[in-house]
């Protein structure tokens, strides 16, 4: 992916972050795999208990997990703030993603003063084709923005 100069976060501290302020991220296996300026992949490994009738994986985990990303992706260009927060997420559901980690590839589209805006696209680990394309917004605090 391309970004925009070098992540104001490392993984490592996201990684703390999330352990200390987001401990459902860590419960639900949720992991950064890669952070650059502007964007992120992360994945969901697979789990049998994501799995919902007709052998596919949960819509709210594939929206959690969209979330997750789009948030490294923000920090990444804003560093350590835990009171970012989503401000509307939009969910396309394109395909059925089969019972395999889920991987997450988001960037930032535009970064303001108070919003970022991003797309996120899903996919099935080993599959080219996207299971779902997700477009969120996130509200930036404003003594973020003093940095």
């Amino acid at each position: 992916m391309d970004g925009e100069g070098e992540a104001r976060i490392t993984r490592a501290a996201f990684d703390r972050l999330c352990a200390e302020e987001l401990p459902f991220t860590v419960s639900f296996g949720f992991r950064l795999d890669a952070i650059g300026g502007g964007w992120a992949r992360c994945r969901a490994p697979f789990r049998p208990e994501s799995i919902r009738p007709g052998g596919t994986i949960a819509g709210p985990i594939l929206m959690g997990l969209a979330d997750f990303a789009l948030y490294a992706a923000v920090l990444s260009r804003i560093g350590a703030v835990p009171l970012a927060v989503t401000t509307s997420l939009t969910t396309n559901f394109l395909r059925r993603p089969r019972p395999a980690d889920v991987l997450a590839e988001a960037r930032l589209l535009k970064l303001g003063r108070r919003l970022a805006y991003g797309e996120v696209t899903l996919l099935s680990e080993g599959e080219a084709e996207p299971v779902a394309h997700v477009t969120g917004t996130y509200s930036i605090p404003p003594s973020a923005t003093a940095q």
